[in-house]
């Protein structure tokens, strides 16, 4: 296949032209006797079923279709450009760190106001969220977790809760090399994806 002939990245094309062995080496996801790749959503299974091109979620043991389009785009991008081990352990960057930063302005802002809304006053009650969700509290601002999105992403919530002098305000934090398996766009579609869930109180 020629370069020109090459599926754009990040779409189900994209994905299926990479060697199975090779994907779930490199992903973190675990192959699946019976076709396809598992992985853990925050805490909970899910499959990618790469022949029907689709996502899965456990239904009384059952693999079902899973309407989940914020999800579907990062794992078509993760799933294309993942490759070899990535190097853990550097400090933590917010969004303004990025290469693509700018992305992040005006309408592609992360709006974390209805998790404000909810929890900017109930640190405990944003505890009690994210730990549902198989997060590990970490020791950062007034209330802070490490979610687990993905095998190889991690995604760092930092509360700070009001008080009398200022609003509730948070942010998030990444490893460096988020950049090398998902672009802006994904990005922010897995930080809101975190949100719906913790709002939700489910994955």
């Amino acid at each position: 296949m020629t370069n020109r002939e090459k599926p754009v990245c990040g779409t189900w094309e994209s994905v299926r032209a990479r060697d199975p062995a090779e994907l779930a080496r490199t992903s973190g996801f675990d192959p699946d006797p019976a076709g396809g790749l598992v992985f853990r959503f925050l805490g909970e299974a899910r499959r990618v079923d790469l022949q029907a091109a689709r996502l899965e979620r456990l239904r009384r043991k059952v693999w079902e279709p899973a309407e989940d389009p914020l999800l579907e785009i990062v794992l078509r991008q993760y799933l294309c450009r993942v490759r070899e081990s990535l190097p853990a352990g550097e400090p933590l960057v917010g969004v303004r760190d990025l290469r693509e930063g700018h992305f992040f302005r005006g309408p592609h802002a992360l709006d974390f106001g209805p998790l404000l809304a909810r929890y900017g006053r109930d640190p405990a009650g944003f505890a009690a969220a994210a730990e549902k969700l198989d997060a590990r509290p970490v020791e950062m601002a007034d209330c802070a977790f490490r979610f687990l999105p993905l095998p190889r992403v991690p995604v760092t919530l930092l509360l700070w809760t009001a008080d009398e002098e200022f609003p509730a305000r948070m942010t998030a934090l990444f490893e460096p090399t988020i950049e090398e398996v998902l672009p802006a766009d994904a990005i922010w579609a897995l930080v809101m994806r975190v949100v719906r869930a913790l709002l939700e109180g489910g994955p």
